[in-house]
């Protein structure tokens, strides 16, 4: 189990519980990767790593809640994680969220206060508690996952855009810095961020058997796409978009 880039790393993945988390750690495991999951429910995080414990018998999951809203307890889980396991390889940010209207004119503020934590909060406090580490590294990956709404907003998304597109902002922030610490050689640690249009699982197909998801992408496709980050040089990654989706 493992043989390649991912082998022995270190990953924090943020959002484990949901279903692109749980097809995540699957993924990483099975590359051969330390895999420290967080998420603020820890029962869906528990099965989430009993999961992908169970599916690849030896490979080290762990768990940790995590509140992301609170920058101590997310430098905390930054400081154990890198403590216990001596680095940290890379972290994945899949807490998501989604809220919208039926016209641009009936867009809640309300809608804009939650996405804004979720979206754009979780971003910050990650980036900021990890960035550290992951430069130590030698293949540090900060992967964010983005929609191509943020490129392109639709009136009735405007909270859930503009949210997605200063998440974005700020990763590709974090790429400059990336790109500076790494002087004349280049980066050695990189910020991508991997834009789908809508994610699908399972469940979803099955609660609806006739829809069709067009361009959505499976999360099974998606733990593919970040397992991929680290087959990649970091020069070749840092600070760019990597479309899972057609750009609109």
């Amino acid at each position: 189990m493992g043989n390649g880039a991912l082998e022995g790393a270190v990953i924090a993945v943020a959002g484990a519980g949901g279903p692109a988390g749980r097809a995540t750690l699957l993924r990483l495991a099975e590359a051969g990767a330390i895999v420290v999951g967080s998420d603020n429910d820890p029962e869906r995080l528990a099965e989430a790593v009993d999961a992908a414990r169970y599916a690849h018998g030896g490979a080290t999951v762990t768990g940790d809640t995590v509140d992301l809203l609170d920058p101590d307890s997310t430098r905390a889980w930054a400081a154990r994680t890198e403590k216990e396991f001596g680095r940290v390889d890379g972290l994945v940010h899949l807490v998501g969220g989604w809220r919208g209207s039926e016209t641009f004119t009936k867009t809640s503020v309300d809608d804009w206060d939650l996405l804004e934590l979720l979206l754009v909060r979780t971003v910050l406090h990650t980036s900021l508690a990890f960035h550290e580490g992951l430069q130590r590294s030698d293949r540090g990956r900060y992967v964010l996952i983005s929609a191509a709404g943020a490129s392109k907003p639709t009136a009735g998304n405007a909270a859930y855009a503009a949210a997605k597109a200063a998440a974005e902002a700020w990763t590709l922030a974090m790429g400059d810095y990336f790109r500076k610490s790494g002087g004349e050689q280049g980066p050695t640690s990189a910020a991508v961020i991997l834009v789908v249009k809508a994610l699908v699982h399972d469940a979803m197909r099955a609660d609806r058997p006739n829809a069709k998801f067009a361009g959505f992408t499976d999360v099974k496709d998606l733990a593919e796409a970040i397992a991929g980050v680290w087959d990649r040089p970091a020069a070749e990654l840092n600070g760019n978009r990597l479309w899972l989706t057609e750009k609109p």
